[in-house]
This record gives structure tokens, sequence and C-alpha cells, in this order.
């Protein structure tokens, strides 16, 4: 892993992340139409010249094409993000933008669990047995 993130990259990732989430709010629906896209993480390179924006997408199937959509759209919403935070830093980063899978990972390894469970491959007679 890389080191951890400096106190500055933390805090221009974070202002990163509120504002690009309100551009899109304000903007997604020209882009995207009715897909749902929040913004779930930024991570900032050292020099915070870059920005890692990682997005979730719901209300669509079709989560890829939401992000190609959104990635023809950078630079009118790297604009759109550089008006409302220009006073906070002093050059805007160039913005790369990413799906977050963290939540499909999640809801799919919950599912695995559940199918284990009424299955009754959850291994809970070895517990029983153990606490013995």
């Amino acid at each position: 892993m890389g080191k951890e993130a400096s106190k500055r990259q933390r805090q221009v990732s974070e202002l990163i992340r509120r504002n690009m989430g309100m551009v899109l709010q304000e903007e997604g629906s020209y882009i995207y139409e009715n897909a749902l896209v929040t913004v779930t993480n930024v991570v900032m390179s050292p020099d915070l010249s870059l920005a890692k924006v990682y997005l979730s997408v719901y209300n669509t199937e079709n989560k890829q094409a939401v992000l190609l959509m959104i990635e023809d759209q950078q630079s009118r919403l790297q604009s759109s993000l550089g008006r409302k935070i220009r006073k906070h830093v002093r050059r805007i980063p160039e913005v790369n933008f990413y799906i977050d899978e963290t939540l499909d990972e999640m809801y799919r390894v919950n599912h695995l669990f559940d199918k284990l469970e009424k299955e009754n491959q959850m291994g809970k007679d070895r517990e029983e047995d153990i606490e013995e």
C-alpha cells in the first residue's frame, strides 16, 4: 500500500468530494439522465494535481455506460468544480472518474453469507462443539 494521505490531501479530497457531489447533482441529469450517481471517495495525488473520484451508480443496469458519459463531459465537470473550489486551492486538479464497486461487493458477499446460512453451511455446529 501507499503512504498515508497528508492532512492537506485529506482536506482537498473532502473539498472535492463535497463539491463534485454538488456539480453532479446540478449537471448530472443532462449527462446521464435517470441514473443516480454519488461521489463515495476522492483520492488525491501527493502533489494535489490529480483527483481520483470514485462514484457509486444506481438506478441503471449499465454502470459502465454512465461512467463513459461522465468521462465524455470531464472538462465541463472539471470546469464547474473549478468555479466552486478555486478560492480554496492553488490549482484545480485534473479529475479522473472511477466506479466504486465497494457497495456492490458488500451486497454480493452478504448475499453469499445469506445463501450459506440458508443451506446450513455456516459451521454453527462447529461453534457449539467449541463452546462445550
